[in-house]
């Protein structure tokens, strides 16, 4: 069942407080309701269910990072998770990127506020960023739910054998920057809304790892040919303008985000796919062109884990 009755109800609440909260008049809207998550707005903040079997004190963790870095991250309005098994957040409404108007995307502020991110010290006690657990739990869901009879689970397979033992979570992360784990422009807000500056927002993947990461995703698009070379151009620019350390300052930044840029086309194949298998429709252009680039991966010789940034 989903939680959104209750998240409301605490939501508003906070909104209120002390008030007759029938009479309230603000408009409460569901964001997103899906098996990992729950977000629902009301008036001017966010409420955030978690998703089931979320560690608390993880999250307590994560929360606590987002409170001292509010120049980069959304701060929490409280950084004690509430409620099990599925923890409630609260956070300040900010407005997102508008998916509507691509020319307006803010792949400068995404690059330089990832850079900020990369630069700070990890506090001790922060877990491992999440990215390399969701690309196995995205391949886990392929195996599981579509099987080998459909075309395209054996090139997706093939090109995640290639990747390093850390790309797949089997090994232990080389390094031990704080990264975002789940960098996508969906993950960027205006605070104070709807004009201030940009932050990154989600925290559930957040922890110490490979900053070449958090670039991997648009860096993927771009190899796919989805991401305009241009956006790309943007966006690593003003990664290496705000001194991020997960490629060299200049030169060729492929020997840095190759495997995870890997990592992420097969995280998103293998999503895309079980999706498709699931509402019972071929692939559409963007999918079948992830696919493809998995079958490019899968003839290439095995990719070997980035150095350490130093």
């Amino acid at each position: 069942m989903s939680p959104h009755p209750s998240l409301a109800a605490r939501v508003r609440q906070a909104v209120h407080p002390g008030r007759d909260l029938p009479g309230c008049a603000c408009e409460t809207v569901v964001l997103a309701d899906r098996p990992d998550a729950t977000v629902v707005r009301h008036g001017s903040l966010v409420g955030k269910a978690h998703a089931p079997g979320t560690d608390p004190e993880a999250l307590a963790a994560r929360l606590r990072v987002a409170a001292r870095l509010p120049g980069v991250l959304l701060p929490p309005v409280a950084t004690a998770p509430e409620g099990q098994p599925r923890p409630h957040t609260l956070w300040p409404y900010g407005t997102p990127v508008d998916p509507g108007d691509p020319d307006a995307a803010p792949w400068e502020a995404a690059g330089t506020l990832l850079a900020r991110l990369h630069r700070t010290p990890a506090p001790p006690g922060l877990p491992p960023m999440r990215g390399p657990a969701k690309a196995a739990d995205a391949v886990h869901r392929l195996r599981r739910t579509v099987g080998p009879g459909h075309p395209a689970t054996a090139p997706i397979l093939a090109a995640w054998s290639t990747l390093a033992p850390w790309a797949r979570a089997e090994a232990p992360l080389p390094a031990s920057a704080l990264c975002h784990g789940d960098l996508h422009l969906g993950q960027l807000v205006r605070h104070p809304a709807p004009d201030g500056p940009w932050h990154l927002i989600d925290v559930d993947d957040l922890g110490t790892g490979v900053p070449a990461w958090d670039l991997a995703r648009p860096a993927a698009w771009y190899a796919c040919g989805l991401l305009p070379p241009d956006e790309w151009a943007r966006f690593l620019g003003a990664y290496r303008s705000a001194g991020g350390p997960a490629v060299p300052a200049d030169g060729d930044p492929w020997p840095a985000l190759d495997v995870p840029a890997r990592a992420l086309t097969v995280q998103t194949a293998a999503s895309s796919v079980a999706k498709a298998a699931a509402e019972d429709r071929s692939l559409d252009e963007v999918e079948q062109a992830l696919v493809d680039a998995c079958a490019r991966m899968g003839r290439l010789p095995g990719a070997q884990a980035p150095n350490p940034p130093t």
